[in-house]
């Protein structure tokens, strides 16, 4: 089952296509990332499903039931910005709070459910600290520890590591991947870091020009470009000039210049 799905969805500014008949399906419980340079639209997009944008054509279903004129807040989807956007006058208790306030959980409930979050996130006794105690890493936690603790079916990870530097961007990996194992929830996470994207995603999708290029697992995606577009962008790649001699359903032999001939498998 798709915990989203987006069907021909486009979205223009002044005329310009940002995102372009963009189809894909994300199964549910998987970690997927969106891949590409600055301006080719995945930011757009993740901003649709989150509701901050509308399409001008096209569907968002998340969980099977169309999102297209459902409010942000009333959609089952958590955003973490890229800043973290972190309430400055809440200490880290009331930050991760603030959504279930909403729900007029009992008193009880809404405690548990914090303590629980917090312990999720290793965060244990720090309820009380203000948001200006907090390191990079620990900022991270809070946010997604307030995204995470109404249990939503998609969590929207909007450049999640890129203000924090190399070393702890690094352990923040692991920790976000491990989290995404351990609570379940379906993540849609948007980057420009082929790194990033390679080593936290199950699946990624690349794009460029407002349009997906390629969806496939890291390894085959690494391994198996399905374009030169893709090919250019993920990891350092060499491009020969070939001209085709033979083919056949399975394999075709090119001739590289001083390379020689040699047989490629076909694409599957």
């Amino acid at each position: 089952m798709s915990t989203l799905s987006i069907k021909a969805v486009s979205k223009a500014f002044g005329g310009a296509p940002v995102v372009d008949g963009v189809d894909l399906d994300v199964p549910e419980g998987r970690f997927f990332a969106l891949l590409g340079p600055s301006g080719c639209g995945k930011t757009t997009l993740l901003r649709m499903i989150a509701g901050f944008e509308t399409p001008d054509s096209g569907t968002i279903a998340i969980d099977g039931a169309p999102m297209n004129a459902v409010p942000p807040h009333r959609r089952p989807a958590n955003m973490v910005f890229q800043n973290y956007a972190i309430f400055p006058h809440l200490n880290v208790f009331d930050n991760i709070a603030y959504g279930l306030r909403k729900l007029r959980l009992p008193r009880e409930e809404l405690r548990a459910r914090v303590e629980a979050m917090l312990a999720t996130v290793r965060l244990e006794g720090l309820g009380g600290r203000g948001a200006h105690q907090l390191s990079g890493g620990q900022r991270q936690r809070v946010a997604l520890a307030r995204a995470l603790v109404r249990q939503p079916k998609l969590l929207l990870l909007d450049e999640p590591l890129a203000a924090l530097d190399k070393r702890l961007r690094q352990a923040m990996q692991l920790e976000l991947r491990a989290l995404q194992r351990q609570v379940g929830i379906t993540f849609l996470m948007v980057t420009h870091d082929q790194e990033e994207a390679l080593s936290l995603a199950d699946q990624v999708a690349v794009m460029a020009g407002g349009r997906i290029l390629q969806i496939a697992a890291p390894r085959a995606l690494y391994a198996r470009p399905g374009c030169r577009a893709v090919a250019a962008f993920i990891g350092e790649s060499n491009f020969f000039h070939a001209s085709v001699k033979a083919a056949d359903a399975d394999t075709v032999t090119v001739n590289a210049g001083l390379l020689g001939v040699s047989p490629c498998r076909a694409p599957m």
